[in-house]
């Protein structure tokens, strides 16, 4: 982890399972491992430390290791709150770190360079901002952030209401990194239950 700055990592863990019938996403299972755990073993190696994101009663996800942190800001659900609360973490307990990494949970097969090549992205742009792209799909949370953009994306969410990374970020030079399809999507997601019997195809595929 030489080759980029310092990045802790953010998992995005609070999605709601409301198409598979309830409950958290991140703990469905697959390939006898549930979501959560397959994100964090690709993350863990890329990342100087990983925190989840996720209200709630944070016992249920104590079992995994990173700290949990709920939004810092109240009322305001969604992946923008996440990353922020991530941000806030960052500032008072790694001072040492002045790059976030966010992800989502239930993106099982994220790539093993993913950190890597989102920093050669922005150090080429000099963006405080790099976001993963496959297939010419722009994955907004998958995205790599500057400590220094904590109080603009509070300012936005507390005094512009605003929720959308999308419309958030649309304010900044965002660099892209872009991952081929082949021979699966890298950030292939599980939102249904079809999906999750298409990613147990897959890993039953892989060598």
């Amino acid at each position: 982890m030489t080759d980029r700055p310092a990045t802790l990592g953010v998992v995005l863990a609070g999605g709601l399972a409301r198409r598979m019938g309830g409950g958290d996403k991140a703990l469905r299972t697959l390939g006898g491992q549930t979501l959560l755990e397959r994100v964090i073993a690709r993350m863990a190696p890329q990342c100087d430390g990983l925190v989840l994101s996720a209200n709630g009663d944070p016992a249920r996800l104590a079992a995994f290791g990173p700290p949990v942190i709920a939004d810092s800001v109240s009322d305001f659900p969604g992946p923008l709150a996440g990353i922020l609360s991530a941000l806030d973490w960052a500032a008072a307990h790694r001072p040492d770190v002045r790059w976030l990494v966010s992800v989502a949970a239930d993106c099982p097969f994220l790539p093993h360079d993913l950190v890597t090549r989102l920093h050669q992205a922005r150090a080429a742009n000099d963006a405080e901002i790099a976001t993963a792209v496959s297939g010419g799909q722009v994955h907004h949370v998958i995205s790599l952030w500057s400590i220094d953009l904590r109080d603009a994306m509070r300012h936005a969410l507390v005094a512009e209401n605003m929720r959308s990374v999308h419309r958030w970020t649309a304010r900044y030079t965002v660099a892209i990194a872009e991952w081929p399809v082949a021979p699966h999507d890298p950030f292939f997601n599980v939102n249904t239950t079809e999906d999750l019997e298409a990613a147990e195809r897959l890993i039953a595929a892989q060598p």
